[in-house]
C-alpha cells in the first residue's frame, strides 16, 4: 500500500505520475491567489455597501439589501479560499475552537436568504442580517490569537 502511494505521488518515478502532475497544474502561484483574494474580497466588500445603499429603495430595498449583503459576506469568506486553500479552509472552518461561530455564520447566511426570498418576511430578513453582522465578526476574531478573549473581557468590563 505504501509503494501504491509512493507511485502515485511521483516520489518512485524519477518523472511525475499522472497524479501528481494534476495536482501541481492546479495549484495556483502566490501572486495569483493574491490577486484572487484581493478580488472576491473586493466584490464582497462592493456587494455590502450596494446592499447597504439599496436599503433605502422604496418596497424592495430592504430584500435586496438582505441579499446583496449576504453575497457580499459570502463572497468575502470565499476570498480566503484563495490564501490557504479551499480544503485547509473548510478544515479550519471547521475545528472545534470555531465550530459553534461557523454554524451560526452559516445558518445566519441561509436564514437571511429564507426570510429575503420564501417567508417575504422583511423585519427577519434585517435580524438575520445583523446577527448574520455578529456571526461574521466572532468567526474572523477566532483566526486572530486570543482575540475572542479580549472581547470578551472587554464585555465583560464594560457591563460591570
Amino acid at each position: 500500500m505504501d509503494k501504491l502511494k509512493r507511485v502515485l505521488s511521483g516520489q518512485d518515478a524519477e518523472e511525475p505520475s499522472p497524479l501528481a502532475e494534476v495536482v501541481d497544474a492546479s495549484s495556483l502561484s502566490w501572486s495569483t491567489r493574491l490577486k484572487g483574494f484581493i478580488a472576491c474580497f473586493a466584490i464582497g466588500v462592493l456587494c455590502s455597501i450596494l446592499g447597504t445603499c439599496l436599503l433605502w429603495v422604496p418596497r424592495k430595498g430592504l430584500i435586496l439589501f438582505a441579499v446583496f449583503y449576504t453575497f457580499g459576506n459570502i463572497s468575502s469568506i470565499g476570498s480566503t479560499m484563495f490564501l490557504m486553500g479551499p480544503m485547509r479552509q473548510l478544515k479550519r472552518m471547521f475545528e472545534m475552537t470555531r465550530l459553534i461561530a461557523t454554524i451560526v455564520m452559516l445558518l445566519c447566511l441561509i436564514l437571511t436568504l429564507c426570510a429575503a426570498f420564501w417567508w417575504h418576511n422583511k423585519g427577519l430578513a434585517l435580524i438575520f442580517c445583523v446577527l448574520q453582522f455578529f456571526a461574521l465578526a466572532w468567526y474572523s476574531i477566532s483566526y486572530i490569537p486570543f482575540a475572542r478573549d479580549a472581547v470578551k473581557k472587554c464585555f465583560t468590563v464594560c457591563l460591570t
